[in-house]
């Protein structure tokens, strides 16, 4: 008979909480823990809130709430950034009585998990303790996570978590108060948590933090493009995939620099926020449109045509129907792969919370839809200028579409390509690549769409 514990976990947000949220499962298995999917009863619920819009903090109750509704006797854990702004602007207490929660961890406290529960069980520490956020920012002595720590997505590619925190105070954001200051790993780590990722089989290293072109290695000063050139000198890791960028990171030395490791994914997110420079500069966003132009020309110029994706907030106090129309225009001016749209999210504590011209939901989602509409045509545009091309797939899993077995995976490009199975276990057997389809780097050749998310590819080992 069975009589561990078990702990269910849940992730909201971005891939800095999905590889946080990793890291704490695995500190619970370390601890003692099996762990079980959420919608099972379980001993402790542990949600990994986020805070980046109204919507994800009325998300974060729910789930907590939902969490007690499984088993009102286990142990509910409310970790994050909407922990860290809640508590800064309500009270523990008040937190504590909406949420359901028994415990409130700030996201410097998550690798200390375990310890946390067990000392609420022993009554040894109110739940004050676990909230730590300061004028300095976050603590950083968990961002050193060792090789053999490193986080997967899938059995392919894995996060690597290079900085937390953010200098940038856009008007809109609660980000900076969240998660404290711009702060670096070391190099060192860095490294050293990438061939643990390439020690484990995974090809693929996923960059990601806060704000990563703040990125400054914490022992040697190296710059974002310094560490990126020595992750790609990894053996064993195939591809290094950058998280989002703003134009003052990307340079022309930086993409001439990039453009000359082949590991480099050419697959960018330039986040744009808004096409409209007025819209811009309420925003504080710190650039200009003619200046995110020139960097997609760089990436344009060195990676010839390279996935180029984007956020953009539509309905930000005071855009008038002419700013949202330079917005559509500059999109189409740029011709994005994809675009993420939100309607703009009221963030009390910000400046933007406070700027007259707020607009109705109705407008926002008007607005929403028209950017959405027209996206799409962009998408497609993107992945149908592939179609007769070869591009390399690396391989993540198997997959049925209309009744026929398909093995899919991602480009470098980020485009999603399925192999018909019986043709790449053939093609692959004939290359001696052996029967495990997944994990395959699979040179392919585009034929044409499947449906509108996924490409058709046929291998073409030589």
């Amino acid at each position: 008979m069975n009589n561990k514990k078990t702990a269910a976990l849940h992730n909201l947000g971005c891939k800095v909480n999905e590889y946080e949220t990793e890291r704490m499962k695995r500190a619970l298995s370390e601890a003692g823990y099996d762990i079980v999917p959420f919608t099972e009863k379980a001993d402790v619920y542990v949600i990994n809130t986020c805070t980046v819009t109204a919507v994800a903090d009325q998300k974060s109750r729910q789930m907590l709430h939902r969490a007690r509704r499984l088993n009102p006797e286990a142990v509910v854990v409310a970790a994050g950034c909407f922990v860290q702004t809640a508590v800064a602007k309500d009270g523990v207490e008040k937190v504590l009585s909406e949420t359901g929660a028994d415990i409130l961890l700030g996201n410097n406290e998550k690798t200390a998990l375990p310890e946390k529960i067990e000392d609420f069980l022993s009554g040894q520490k109110t739940v004050e303790d676990v909230i730590d956020i300061n004028e300095h920012g976050l603590s950083f002595e968990e961002m050193g996570a060792p090789s053999d720590d490193a986080e997967s997505l899938n059995r392919t590619s894995g996060f690597l978590k290079i900085q937390d925190g953010c200098d940038r105070f856009c008007s809109y954001c609660l980000i900076p108060y969240a998660r404290g200051r711009s702060r670096s790993r070391t190099t060192a780590d860095i490294l050293k948590e990438a061939r643990g990722l390439s020690d484990r089989g995974l090809k693929e290293a996923v960059v990601t933090g806060i704000h990563i072109g703040s990125f400054q290695g914490a022992d040697d000063g190296a710059s974002l493009t310094d560490l990126l050139e020595k992750l790609c000198d990894v053996p064993g890791i195939e591809r290094v995939r950058l998280g989002s960028l703003e134009p003052v990171t990307v340079t022309e030395d930086f993409a001439k620099r990039l453009s000359m490791k082949q590991e480099i994914c050419p697959q960018f997110h330039m986040s744009l926020q808004s096409g409209s420079d007025t819209v811009l500069s309420r925003m504080n966003r710190h650039y200009t449109t003619e200046e995110f132009a020139a960097s997609v020309g760089y990436l344009r110029k060195y990676f010839g045509n390279p996935a180029i994706t984007t956020d953009i907030i539509c309905g930000f106090p005071g855009e008038m129907e002419e700013e949202f129309e330079e917005t559509l225009a500059f999109a189409r001016e740029i011709g994005f792969y994809e675009i993420h749209v939100f309607p703009f999210s009221s963030r009390e504590g910000t400046r933007a919370a406070k700027m007259p011209g707020q607009l109705s939901k109705a407008v926002k989602s008007e607005r929403v839809n028209r950017l959405i509409d027209q996206q799409k045509e962009y998408k497609k545009a993107y992945m149908g200028s592939f179609i007769g091309k070869a591009v390399s797939v690396l391989t993540e899993e198997r997959e049925t579409i209309a009744g026929n077995p398909y093995v899919a995976g991602y480009s470098k490009e980020y485009l999603r390509v399925a192999i018909p199975m019986e043709s790449l276990r053939e093609e692959a057997g004939r290359a001696g690549m052996g029967a495990n389809l997944i994990g395959l780097t699979v040179p392919v050749q585009v034929q044409g769409f499947l449906d509108d998310k996924t490409l058709l590819g046929t291998p073409v080992f030589l």
